[in-house]
C-alpha cells in the first residue's frame, strides 16, 4: 500500500474527527428532541456542545442591521391597533420599547414586573444572566389594564390555553401584522431590539448605557458599564421614549 504524504495522512485525520464531531451533534439534536428541551434550553446545550467538541462558527460577514423608517413603523403598529387583538399590539410595544430579546419576552412573569419603578426582571436571560429591563412610564397602565382583564395570569402574555408565547409563535405572529402593513422589508422580532438601540443611539445614550437596557456585554466599556446603575440610565431612558409617537 502506497504510505500517503505526512499533510495527506493529516487531513485524512482531521475528516474522520470531524465526522464523528458531526455525529454526536446529531445524537444531541436527536437527545434534546426527545427532552422537549425549551428554544433557549437547546440554545445553550448547543453552545456548551460546541465548546467541549473545540468547534467553532464560521464567521459571518458582519452587515449593518437593517431597520423600518418611521413610516413604515408607525404603519405596523398602527395596524395591529385595528386589527383589535390587544394582546399582540401591547406584546409587540412591549418587544419595541424594552429591546427585549423574544426569548426573554415570553418568559416574563406577572411576579417580574415592578410597576413603581417601571421595570422587569429578566430571569436567565442570554448567557443565563440575570437583569432588569426598563419600559416607558406611559405604558405602566397599559400593562396594569392588561394585567386586570387577566388576573389569572402567571405570565404577562398567554395562549388561550393559558400557556407562555413560543419565540417562533411571537415570529408568526409579527410576520402575520408584516403581510398586513404590505410592508416589503422583512420584519422579525429582533428588528424591534436593533430599532430600539438605534433610536437610543439617535437620542444621544452612550454606549455603556445601552448596554444596560439592552443587555449586551462589550470589552471596551466593560470598566464604564460595571460602575453603572439602572437608575443612572432610566432618566436618559424615559426622555428618548417619549418622543417615540407610538402610545
Amino acid at each position: 500500500m502506497k504510505k500517503l504524504p505526512k499533510t495527506e495522512n493529516f487531513v485524512r485525520a482531521e475528516k474522520i474527527e470531524n465526522s464523528e464531531k458531526i455525529e454526536i451533534v446529531e445524537k444531541i439534536v436527536r437527545l434534546a428532541r426527545k427532552e422537549r428541551l425549551s428554544y433557549d434550553d437547546f440554545i445553550y446545550v448547543c453552545q456548551q456542545v460546541r465548546k467541549k467538541l473545540g468547534l467553532k462558527k464560521p464567521r459571518k460577514e458582519k452587515r449593518l442591521p437593517q431597520i423600518l423608517s418611521e413610516t413604515e413603523l408607525k404603519k405596523f403598529f398602527q395596524v395591529i391597533s385595528e386589527c383589535g387583538n390587544l394582546q399582540h399590539e401591547i406584546m409587540l410595544k412591549l418587544l419595541f420599547f424594552t429591546a427585549v430579546r423574544v426569548g426573554e419576552l415570553v418568559k416574563i412573569k406577572v411576579s417580574d414586573i415592578d410597576f413603581n419603578q417601571c421595570k422587569i426582571f429578566i430571569e436567565e436571560g442570554k448567557g443565563r444572566r440575570d437583569r432588569y429591563i426598563l419600559f416607558p412610564n406611559n405604558f405602566r397602565l397599559v400593562l396594569q389594564s392588561h394585567l386586570r382583564a387577566n388576573p389569572k395570569n402567571k405570565y404577562l402574555f398567554e395562549t388561550t390555553r393559558f400557556t407562555c408565547f413560543t419565540p417562533r409563535r411571537v415570529q408568526q405572529i409579527v410576520k402575520e401584522y408584516r403581510e398586513i402593513a404590505e410592508i416589503s422589508q422583512k420584519v422579525h422580532p429582533h428588528l424591534f431590539r436593533h430599532q430600539m438601540i438605534t433610536y437610543l443611539t439617535s437620542h444621544g445614550l452612550s454606549d455603556s448605557q445601552i448596554q444596560l437596557i439592552s443587555g449586551h456585554e462589550s470589552k471596551k466599556s466593560l470598566e464604564i458599564y460595571q460602575h453603572l446603575s439602572l437608575k443612572n440610565v432610566e432618566q436618559a431612558y424615559q426622555e428618548a421614549v417619549k418622543s417615540l409617537g407610538i402610545d
